[in-house]
């Protein structure tokens, strides 16, 4: 569905990423992987997306956090596959306080990586799509784009700030045929989330596994967590013809946590 289309997506060496760049390949899409992991790690992603998908692939180091390495790896993107067609914006932190023993640094960090950088990157890559009069942008929000959980200030306000970003790139191209889409999703079972899980379970002196359980019962009313899969499903279908109407949309994958 995505033969020859060329993509950037961020955060894409573990996790959520990841399922989307495989996801995206498996459609015939180019790669151009970005995150942190060591040479080996990253060397064996690039082949593996390479050798299973017959596409090609590169990676990025840059630092998203860095407004002058996102705009880099948008051009590098270009130098190497000849455009940026799509661009998934999934890099995220977290860390989580009370407001008033919240770390100035840290709140700078989230801000920076989860806001600032799907900016910068959309700024970087918008140019080159209105030129070819193609761009599919999709920002990968956070049930906490649209509900609130309590120590998690940064996270929530920088996932608002997503969601209200998403829309106005949306606005400003919608008679182009760029689309501008955020995806929600709730509790995935990513690495980042277990941390929390194994964080919260120290904390109150229980086990991973009630831990678990209790971090599901207490806001998805499914129980079980979002696979990353979905994401990168959902993500291909927003990228090809069957989504070029759906822009400004704020979609979620959440196990029914909103709907309460």
């Amino acid at each position: 569905m995505l033969k020859g289309k060329n993509a950037i997506v961020t955060g894409s060496t573990s996790g959520i990423g990841l399922a989307i760049a495989h996801t995206l390949a498996s459609e015939g899409c180019n790669i151009l992987l970005n995150g942190f992991a060591d040479k080996a790690a990253i060397s064996a992603l690039v082949s593996e997306l390479q050798q299973t998908y017959k596409v090609k692939v590169d990676y990025s180091p840059a630092d998203m956090s860095k407004p002058a390495d996102i705009a880099n790896m948008a051009s590098m993107c270009d130098r190497v596959f000849g455009s940026t067609d799509i661009l998934v914006s999934n890099a995220g932190i977290q860390f989580t306080a009370p407001v008033e023993e919240f770390p100035a640094d840290k709140w700078d960090a989230i801000i920076a990586i989860n806001l600032s950088a799907s900016f910068h990157a959309a700024k970087a890559v918008l140019p080159g799509m209105k030129k070819r009069n193609f761009g599919r942008i999709v920002n990968i929000a956070s049930v906490h784009g649209l509900v609130a959980s309590e120590h998690k200030a940064a996270y929530v306000a920088a996932k608002h700030g997503l969601v209200g970003l998403t829309k106005v790139i949306a606005l400003e191209n919608a008679q182009a045929n760029i689309t501008c889409n955020a995806i929600c999703p709730g509790w995935v079972h990513t690495p980042l989330v277990q941390k929390q899980i194994e964080d919260k379970a120290k904390e109150e002196n229980i086990s991973v596994e009630q831990a678990t359980a209790n971090l599901l019962g207490e806001k998805q009313p499914n129980k079980r967590f979002i696979q990353p899969e979905n994401i990168g499903a959902l993500i291909a279908f927003l990228c090809g013809d069957n989504g070029a109407a759906m822009t400004g949309e704020i979609l979620t994958i959440d196990g029914g946590w909103t709907a309460q």
